[in-house]
């Protein structure tokens, strides 16, 4: 059994990493009340930033999938059943929907949740992985219930489709120009750049939305090279150990998009 005191310690240091990387991440955004909402929700469910617990979206905290399964494990959860809701499925239009049930220990009688998805909820993003999304919606929903939590999850957003979307590929040419694309005979910025795209299938866009975000500048273009190589490196990283994580944070620059006259 954990310690009470290590274990107040332990909550303590992750209130502490918690605001410090949120301030970070999204300087000038945080008021007051969402950083005193990020120390209670960190104080009773332990959600850790670092590992993706949460998001910051419009002004709001979102607790993501890896979060709430993480919650589920530490609370030692009992079970989760899943099912295709098969009178409400249209798998010729890609609409589906699932029901799930929690179980949060031995005796519970079940946490029931519903989730659905088809082309117009979700993000471009994950077209043709409509039934997937809705798994997770009816899960995620399922595990707030379960565990009173009272936050909206990332996947359970409904992302309209943006048809107007160049391709990725067609995207990269309108990324890093000038004194960023190349550096005393270097390999050039852009070049790596839509290399980590292609390698984990990112979309550029969104990308290059998430880049002047990450080196504070109206545009990419505005960003120095030692910015955009910093980004670019912690890109490569966070795609690399945490996809699902990244294309969570990526999808709140398609929601900003949408609503951008």
């Amino acid at each position: 059994m954990e310690n009470p005191i290590s274990a107040k310690r332990h909550v303590r240091m992750l209130v502490r990493q918690n605001v410090r990387l949120a301030r970070r991440w999204n300087a000038g955004e945080l008021s007051p009340v969402a950083l005193e909402r990020l120390r209670n929700l960190t104080k009773t469910f332990g959600f850790s930033l670092a590992l993706g617990d949460l998001q910051f979206l419009n002004g709001g905290w979102y607790i993501t999938h890896a979060g709430l399964l993480r919650l589920a494990q530490r609370r030692r959860c009992v079970g989760i059943r899943v099912h295709q809701v098969h009178q409400f499925c249209d798998p010729v239009i890609g609409r589906w929907v699932f029901k799930a049930t929690v179980f949060n220990k031995p005796t519970s009688r079940g946490f029931v949740g519903y989730g659905d998805a088809d082309p117009s909820n979700v993000s471009s993003l994950v077209h043709g992985a409509e039934m997937r999304v809705a798994e997770t919606r009816a899960v995620n929903r399922a595990l707030r219930k379960a565990y009173g939590i009272g936050l909206c999850s990332v996947e359970e957003l409904g992302w309209a489709p943006r048809s107007t979307a160049p391709k990725p590929l067609d995207q990269c040419k309108t990324f890093t120009k000038g004194n960023n694309s190349h550096h005393k005979g270097q390999p050039r910025l852009r070049d790596r750049l839509c290399l980590v795209i292609r390698q984990y299938q990112l979309d550029a866009g969104l990308v290059k939305a998430y880049a002047a975000d990450y080196c504070g500048t109206a545009t990419l273009r505005d960003a120095t090279r030692d910015q955009v190589e910093a980004f670019i490196s912690d890109l490569a990283e966070r795609a690399a150990k945490d996809r699902d994580g990244l294309i969570c944070q990526l999808n709140s620059y398609a929601k900003q998009q949408e609503v951008t006259p």
